[in-house]
Order: structure tokens, then sequence, then C-alpha cells
């Protein structure tokens, strides 16, 4: 496994998501990670990083409602998600960070925020 999204699903405007992330270690260990999302007609852009010691980032857009978590003993990371807004309607990727190292992109995991 590179890496694998899961946890998507559809949900109504105030609800809640957890993603999971499952990354091979050769990937995950030692670098920063982050849950990436690509809305359609958009770009791919980061709305969480997670530091190699577990230093949480977000976008101002997710600030206060999503929480960005890393195991490294089971090589995850995930995205808790709540008062999710149709906005957040997206596919949600994770890959390393910063851009200039992640590797090849998963499948993703689909969250549709319905209003």
């Amino acid at each position: 496994v590179q890496l694998q999204a899961s946890g998507g699903g559809l949900v109504q405007a105030g609800g809640s998501l957890r993603l999971s992330c499952a990354a091979s270690l050769n990937i995950f260990s030692g670098y920063g990670m982050g849950w990436y999302r690509q809305a359609p007609g958009k770009q791919r852009v980061l709305v969480a990083r997670v530091s190699s010691r577990g230093t949480p980032v977000y976008a101002d857009s997710v600030q206060g409602r999503f929480t960005i978590s890393r195991d490294a003993a089971k090589g995850t990371v995930d995205l808790q998600m709540n008062d999710l807004k149709p906005e957040d309607t997206a596919v949600y990727y994770c890959n390393r960070w910063p851009s200039s190292v992640t590797v090849a992109w998963g499948k993703g995991t689909l969250v549709t925020v319905s209003s």
C-alpha cells in the first residue's frame, strides 16, 4: 500500500466524518503528511498538515472544524471533520507535505456534504 484514503461518504451539513489514510512506512516515516482536497473543477489544495513530530497546521477554511493526527506506529494519518459544510464537498487525498516531496497520488475518498 502506498497511500490509501478511506472514510468518505455522504453527510448532511453540520455532520461529521473521519477520514483515514494508510501509508507505506517508506512514505510516512520522517515526513510531514497532509490532507488535500480537490473540488469539482478546481485545483487540489492542502487543507491540513501535520509535521513528523505531530504539529498540525490548518487552512483558514477548516480551522476549528477539522483535526489532523498521525499514528507513527500504524503509519496512518486521520482527519476528523466536524461541522461539515457544502463547500467541503471534494475528493480528499493524503500525501506527504510539502508538495516538493509528494509521491504518486492515491485514488482519494469522496466527501459529499448536502445542504
